[in-house]
């Protein structure tokens, strides 16, 4: 396509092509939606023309870094790239999720008619390896809940979500001293400054992959997010909880957790 959208989505790739073509296939929109993917040192990086041709929806490009970095530092160069060429909206997706049809079209409709928002998540559907359904997750969807429950965990999850360009003129980039927690630590400096919400609609399937950054890093990234929380605290109760809580979850094994959380989310929607 010879025109530019409005917005860019950025999908990281490292070593995960038929991840990739899946995620690319789920993208399906009434709008034009661009994507940037950016190859992070791959032992096979993929083919431009050929991630051309399986998508329909906008214009494909294609970066691919000379060596392996690390996803944070592949999110910054995509980040730089897309704001450089001028898009109005960063869109995320990571490889192995899936979209469910028109997810940007009704977050760009949301975000246009809500000016003051500057970050926009969806709630998801939690899938495991196979794409059994596990449970939903449905995040806080005001801002004042956002801010709170972030004191204990990430209240977006990353692949959902949308943000202004503009913004990260602001808050800078991801972080990149928090290894597999640059997410959250992202989100913070946004919510420290700027209105966000999640769209209370299903609008994409997670994957809870056990081969995935989460799972391969989970006890680094509980680490780290306890020092993001540190970094961020003040003396409120949820502040103190969120510590005690992440060096819990620390030592618990991530099969429980999961199976816990099944457990848990499928009882609270059925209340």
């Amino acid at each position: 396509m010879n025109t530019k959208a409005t917005i860019c989505v950025l999908i990281p790739h490292y070593n995960g092509l038929e991840d990739l073509y899946t995620s690319l296939k789920s993208i399906k929109e009434d709008i034009q939606v661009d994507v940037l993917v950016i190859d992070d040192g791959s032992r096979v990086a993929p083919d431009e023309a050929y991630l051309d041709s399986i998508y329909n929806f906008g214009n494909m490009k294609l970066e691919v870094l000379a060596e392996n970095q690390g996803i944070e530092h592949a999110l910054n160069t995509g980040l730089k790239i897309i704001i450089n060429q001028g898009y109005e909206f960063i869109g995320r997706l990571d490889c192995g999720d899936l979209n469910h049809p028109n997810k940007y079209r009704k977050q760009l409709k949301y975000l246009e008619d809500n000016p003051e928002v500057m970050l926009l998540g969806t709630w998801v559907r939690i899938l495991d390896e196979s794409h059994n359904y596990l449970y939903d997750l449905k995040h806080p969807t005001s801002y004042k809940e956002i801010k709170r429950g972030m004191r204990l965990n990430s209240t977006f999850v990353h692949p959902t979500v949308v943000i202004r360009a503009t913004i990260v003129n602001q808050v800078g980039l991801y972080p990149t001293q928090y290894s597999a927690a640059e997410d959250y630590a992202f989100y913070f400096k946004i919510i420290e400054k700027f209105k966000a919400e999640n769209l209370p609609e299903l609008l994409l399937d997670y994957v809870n992959d056990p081969n995935s950054i989460s799972a391969q890093k989970r006890r680094t990234q509980v680490k780290n997010r306890i020092k993001i929380m540190k970094a961020h605290y003040n003396l409120s109760f949820y502040a103190t909880y969120g510590i005690l809580r992440s060096c819990l979850l620390y030592l618990l094994p991530r099969n429980l957790l999961t199976q816990v959380k099944k457990v848990v989310y499928n009882q609270k929607h059925k209340s």
